[in-house]
């Protein structure tokens, strides 16, 4: 599930709490290992968006610290790209370390996350009808800067971050192919430091007792329905709408809101 909602835009965060309560899964003796568990699952997710952009990754890495320690003109798009993810990934990584106890405290219920699922949903589904023929060669830093605003959204469970910063990115002019790619390569800044600075608190606590294993089969398995995810959504943007996305997301808010309603969970 992780895996899969990471890269789809159906929010992954808010999967991870809605599975669980429609099931009545109760596994995690307490906060902190349910936090450890998700951690792997997240490092899983990040290890499978790595190896499917490593080449890319590669020339993003030396062409941007060229521009730093060259310092030549003209720059080369994957130079510009590399910081621009950057600038990017500022505004949700800054928002989530001063009010991430108060996201945690207050939204992630179930009738919130099915609202967002509904209300971002129809959001993507209208950002994507906007026509857009804009590359990254094109890219400025004012859009890398309104695409990390918007995806302080997703910070809230249901919203998709996946689906947020293709919704801003089709906004404003970008075609679906870059949207995506942008989103995803976009991960990887915000995963890695939300990862690593859980397991830095993961190791000072250490390992809860029996959950090795189930870390690393989460890591696997989350890894391996990750990079499906990242190859399917980039094959089927290329000829196809995110009207099938917005039509699933539409269904299960209906569906938890008239679960909640009825009382029986």
């Amino acid at each position: 599930m992780q895996g899969l909602s990471e890269f789809l835009p159906i929010s992954s965060s808010g999967h991870l709490l809605l599975v669980p309560w429609l099931f009545g899964w109760n596994d995690f003796s307490d906060v902190s290992v349910e936090k450890a568990f998700n951690v792997s699952l997240h490092l899983g997710t990040l290890i499978a968006v790595v190896i499917y952009f490593r080449h890319d990754l590669v020339r993003y890495v030396r062409d941007g610290l060229r521009m730093v320690v060259q310092k030549k003109k003209p720059h080369t798009t994957e130079g510009r790209l590399a910081w621009l993810l950057v600038v990017a990934s500022i505004p949700a990584g800054l928002f989530g370390a001063f009010a991430g106890n108060w996201i945690d405290k207050h939204l992630g219920k179930p009738v919130i996350i099915a609202a967002s699922l509904i209300g971002f949903g129809l959001l993507l589904a209208w950002a994507d009808r906007r026509r857009g023929q804009r590359t990254f060669e094109e890219m400025t830093s004012r859009d890398a800067i309104a695409i990390g605003l918007a995806q302080v959204l997703a910070l809230n469970p249901g919203t998709s971050r996946s689906g947020i910063s293709i919704s801003a990115s089709r906004v404003m002019g970008f075609d679906r192919d870059t949207a995506v790619r942008f989103s995803f390569l976009l991960s990887i800044p915000v995963t890695a430091g939300a990862v690593a600075v859980k397991m830095l608190d993961l190791f000072t606590d250490s390992i809860p007792d029996g959950l090795l294993i189930p870390m690393a089969v989460g890591i696997l398995t989350s890894g391996m329905s990750g990079w499906l995810a990242v190859a399917g959504l980039l094959k089927l943007v290329r000829s196809k709408s995110f009207d099938a996305f917005v039509i699933y997301r539409v269904v299960v808010g209906v569906a938890i809101l008239a679960i909640a309603a009825s009382g029986w969970r």
